[in-house]
């Protein structure tokens, strides 16, 4: 399978720590690749190095087999990464609409329409609603974002990342304080979403990351001591006893 996405020996040093060491992984469509670790293990700082907001120290980021390590945020999320955080980062006193519609604005500006209101942008306007169909929440598209379920907002943010049309998905702890039942919506929109798209996975959801990998990656102290299929990490003598503990 070819990669979309591939990290080689990527590197993140902050004075004399070494947050990332020489991580090495790859991100293929039609899959999740999910990236567990305990707190500290380095884990947002990779997704953070791959989205562009920090800088590597050394190794190499490729995109469909085009260097990125020295692009911007911006120029990678124009090519194709999009993310989300830890915490939620929707517009709260704008419709679920209108922050689809203001993210897919930012994917493709018009800067010479300046006689067109920005709302009246149909390319935007199609954007929006493509991608909240997507993520389940044309139903709500209307309502103040800010009223949502804690569920629905994360759901929001997906659905925000997708009104900029990425190859890659790169979502940062997205059921992060969810119920079972927002848990379980959230694991099928993965699930749809998988099929178009490559996806890392960070999350402590240990149930959830068994149920919906395809790979996981487990990273302690900045480095990676595990990858393969949720089986073989399930009996890696090694991840069992740095990580998921003797008895899980």
């Amino acid at each position: 399978m070819t990669s979309l996405l591939a990290v080689d020996t990527l590197t993140r040093r902050f004075g004399g720590l070494v947050a990332v060491n020489a991580v090495t992984l790859d991100l293929h469509r039609g899959e999740v690749h999910a990236v567990i670790g305990t707190n500290g293990a380095g884990k947002s700082t990779l997704i953070n190095m791959l989205s562009g907001e920090i800088g590597a120290s050394g190794g190499r980021i490729t995109l469909d087999g085009q260097d990125i390590t020295r692009r911007s945020q911006a120029r990678r999320a124009r090519g194709g990464v999009g993310r989300s955080y830890q915490r939620t980062t929707i517009f709260p006193e704008f419709s679920v609409h209108e922050n689809c519609r203001l993210a897919a604005q930012a994917a493709t500006p018009r800067p010479w329409a300046i006689w067109q209101s920005s709302k009246h942008c149909d390319a935007s306007n199609a954007t929006a609603r493509e991608a909240l169909e997507s993520a389940g929440l044309a139903a709500v598209a209307e309502r103040i974002a800010g009223t949502l379920s804690h569920g629905a907002k994360r759901q929001l943010e997906v659905a925000m990342c997708l009104a900029t049309r990425p190859r890659v998905l790169l979502l940062d702890e997205p059921l992060a304080g969810m119920g079972a039942e927002e848990t379980e919506r959230m694991l099928t929109l993965l699930a749809n979403l998988k099929a178009a798209h490559a996806i890392l996975l960070v999350e402590h959801d240990m149930d959830a990351v068994f149920r919906i990998a395809d790979r996981i990656t487990v990273m302690v102290n900045g480095t990676v001591i595990a990858t393969g299929d949720p089986a073989s990490i399930r009996s890696n003598p090694e991840v069992r006893t740095a990580y998921l503990g003797e008895d899980h």
